[in-house]
């Protein structure tokens, strides 16, 4: 499956291989979206959720679900981090029915002497599909701790996610055929195939997990965030949005605007784009950041393929992904390297600028015959946890999605669309026009087209969008920043590579903690380099 806008545990993985409110505040009652935004106003949350005490405990080691493995007790001054689980209606038409359990994540601000608390900074790390209970303590090393003097850092498995609620489809053995499979068909009984596979995957996860499929989509998600906020204290939601977080952040905004704090959007996701055009600024982004890959590769000391053309770097690896359509590498994992793992992870390291160097070694060793490096990277993306299975993140990130947006695409749409996709890019073209069958068959409805963002009226946002993104390409923070409104969307640029900025570029650091800490906004269309 194509690689998804998301920040996740990715980003951090990879790098690990190379004033609102004071302590005391009055919180609003999450009852209806501000002037019935959005959809119809949804009832009120029943008091027994509005008004339910959080407790807060040692955090249990993360979940296979939300990825496994370890993470930090605590931050670098000492500070523990706490878990808790929220309650939150399954469906907000019905609030007085079935509850979820949604899981959190916190770590407690401490003051400096005569400082303030400003209360909690809600995190999203993207996806969709990503787990926050395990991103966040990952993600903050010492660069949040200017955030955390003032702030409670939360951070949260959004619904459909980790422990919360989170959708389940295939079983390790089933998705490591599945991953493996061949996802670029190049003839109708291979097509046949690939349709036929999404069908069953979409069949799995209405088996395991069907009774949350029609309640997993961003406008929930939008709604958890405000009942989040009244249960921590917070008059208003202060809140820091990656990759996907934006997009959650964006629909937030326009049901909430009166309740928008203070907002950072960082590696934003372009609302006014459906899913086709959204697939193909996708292509033509991790295109561009292959490109800038190959070029920095023809001035190292070594690189993966003769010469110093970049274009030779792209047709060496177009010839070892259609060498591996028919002949997959042995890896010392003891799964082959597949052309479908070949390209993710391609893209997983493009994420990264510090992951160049991981790639260009697994492209020269791929091309020597050994696609353990390629397979190591795919599976980061995956969030394959050695054998004891995966993270849910490809099972949510399909459910998010294909609740959010109507598109089912058929064989014949992909194949009247593939050459705009060819044009996009000559390595990622295919893969990503096919991807547009991820909720083909797919047992819940899409919600609309497109997201609406708008927020006339809310506090100012800053939109943040770097030149060198390949999964949220850099034009849609400018159209994020325009569709949230005069006065609300604050433009920002940096001049780089990667997906996010923050605690990357010291320009920008500076000045979203100035907003962050001090309300300090900074002037629209600042570029930093």
């Amino acid at each position: 499956m194509p690689a998804q806008p998301r920040m996740s545990r990715t980003a951090v993985a990879l790098a690990s291989l190379a004033v609102l409110a004071a302590t005391a505040v009055t919180a609003c009652n999450p009852e209806t979206a501000d002037d019935a935004r959005g959809d119809a106003a949804t009832p009120a949350v029943p008091t027994a959720l509005s008004e339910q005490e959080l407790k807060w405990s040692a955090c249990s080691a993360p979940s296979t679900a939300q990825g496994g493995g370890d993470r930090p007790e605590k931050l670098s001054d000492g500070t523990t981090w706490q878990c808790s689980t929220m309650k939150a209606p399954l469906d907000y038409a019905d609030p007085d029915g079935e509850t979820i359990d949604l899981a959190l994540i916190r770590a407690k601000a401490s003051p400096d002497s005569g400082e303030k608390r400003l209360g909690s900074l809600v995190f999203n790390f993207g996806g969709p599909g990503g787990s926050g209970v395990l991103t966040l303590p990952l993600a903050a090393g010492d660069e949040y701790m200017t955030l955390h003097k003032r702030y409670d850092l939360v951070s949260f498995d959004p619904r459909g996610v980790g422990d919360s609620a989170g959708v389940h489809c295939l079983d390790t053995k089933a998705m490591d055929v599945w991953l493996a499979a061949d996802a670029t068909p190049d003839d109708a009984t291979e097509e046949k195939a690939r349709e036929r596979g999404v069908r069953a995957f979409a069949r799995a996860c209405q088996s395991e997990s069907g009774a949350v499929l029609d309640h997993v989509g961003t406008q929930e998600a939008a709604r958890d965030l405000d009942l989040m906020r009244h249960v921590l204290g917070d008059e208003k939601l202060n809140y820091f949005g990656i990759s996907y977080g934006t997009q959650l952040g964006g629909v937030y905004a326009h049901l909430f605007p009166k309740r928008v704090g203070r907002f950072v959007f960082d590696a934003v996701v372009d609302p006014t784009e459906d899913a086709l055009n959204g697939a193909l600024g996708q292509a033509k982004g991790f295109q561009g950041a292959l490109r800038n890959f190959l070029e920095d590769c023809v001035r190292q000391d070594s690189c993966f393929f003769e010469g110093t053309n970049p274009q030779q770097g792209e047709k060496d690896i177009i010839a070892l992904l259609e060498r591996l359509d028919t002949d997959p590498l042995p890896t010392e994992f003891g799964r082959p390297l597949t052309q479908s793992h070949a390209l993710n992870g391609i893209a997983a390291a493009l994420y990264d600028q510090e992951s160049w160097l991981l790639l260009r070694g697994g492209l020269e060793a791929a091309m020597d015959g050994d696609g353990s490096a390629l397979l190591l990277l795919s599976d980061l993306l995956n969030e394959r946890i050695d054998d004891d299975g995966y993270a849910n993140i490809n099972a949510a990130n399909t459910a998010v999605n294909c609740a959010d947006y109507k598109d089912r695409f058929t064989l014949e749409d992909v194949h009247r669309h593939l050459p705009r996709f060819r044009t996009a890019s000559s390595v990622f073209g295919d893969w990503m026009a096919w991807g547009l069958l991820q909720c083909t068959g797919w047992p819940a409805d899409g919600h609309a087209p497109t997201v609406e963002v708008s927020a006339d009226g809310a506090n100012p946002v800053l939109v943040i969008g770097n030149t060198g993104d390949p999964a949220t390409p850099y034009e849609g923070a400018k159209k994020m920043a325009d569709e949230l409104g005069e006065k609300v969307g604050v433009h920002l640029t940096v001049d780089g590579e990667g997906h996010g900025t923050y605690a990357v570029n010291d320009c920008l650091t500076e000045l979203v903690d100035a907003y962050l800490l001090d309300g300090t906004v900074p002037a629209n269309d600042t570029v930093c380099s």
